[in-house]
């Protein structure tokens, strides 16, 4: 079994190395996407251990993943693990999130904010509660935290995913062909620090896009294409 983590990065070099580091103590290969940055996010990752491959500009956090989910593949990895590169996810929780997958209980495991006491804005849980409610809206299977980026798939499901959508909605992409697919999603608690030097986007347009993504995302897969 091989565990390969993807990390998408966009002007990170102030965590990027730690986050690298960290991460290499539980899988067997780092592979870092530079989505353009215009720092040193490439060569401190790099120089921490990971793979780099680098985009020539910035296409987004989908494209990004996308990249990071090909390259993944064709190194033969059996689990992928994404975080973000900011520092927010702690990767010493990334066993938690591998269990489930390793006892075949899981295709996808998502670290969720709200099975734990995590520290998150009330403007920002609020647009999550949100998203998560529009996600789950008909279904039985409910899932606390649908914006994780904090997740661990199975080669399986990342076989079956196709990433379309190359900005933030990819994290609902995902979720919504998992489902459609019949695979098992399942969640584990982890923890979560947000930094001052976050995303510099506009949190309510932020929110307001993925909203959407989840309405169109939910038409396309799941009433455009039905059989």
């Amino acid at each position: 079994m091989k565990i390969v983590a993807v990390i998408p990065c966009l002007n990170e070099e102030r965590f990027i190395s730690d986050v690298v580091f960290k991460t290499l103590k539980h899988v067997d290969r780092v592979i870092v996407i530079d989505d353009g940055s215009k720092d040193s996010t490439a060569r401190l990752a790099r120089d921490a251990g990971a793979e780099v491959i680098s985009h020539t500009f910035s296409q987004g956090a989908g494209a990004a993943t996308r990249t990071g989910f090909e390259a993944a593949l064709r190194a033969g990895a059996s689990i992928i693990v994404t975080l973000d590169g900011d520092g927010q996810h702690n990767p010493d929780e990334i066993p938690l999130l591998l269990s489930p997958i390793i006892q075949q209980q899981a295709d996808l495991v998502i670290g969720s904010r709200f099975l734990t006491k995590a520290k998150v804005s009330l403007y920002r849980k609020f647009g999550i509660d949100a998203i998560t409610f529009l996600y789950n809206a008909g279904h039985i299977v409910k899932i606390n935290d649908a914006q994780s980026g904090f997740r661990a798939y199975s080669r399986k499901a990342v076989e079956r995913i196709k990433i379309t959508d190359t900005g933030f909605g990819f994290s609902i992409e995902t979720l919504v062909q998992v489902r459609k697919y019949g695979l098992t999603i399942c969640e584990v608690p982890i923890t979560c620090i947000y930094h001052d030097s976050g995303s510099t986007q506009h949190p309510v347009i932020h929110g307001l896009s993925i909203v959407w993504a989840v309405i169109w995302l939910r038409l396309i897969y799941e009433v455009f294409q039905r059989k």
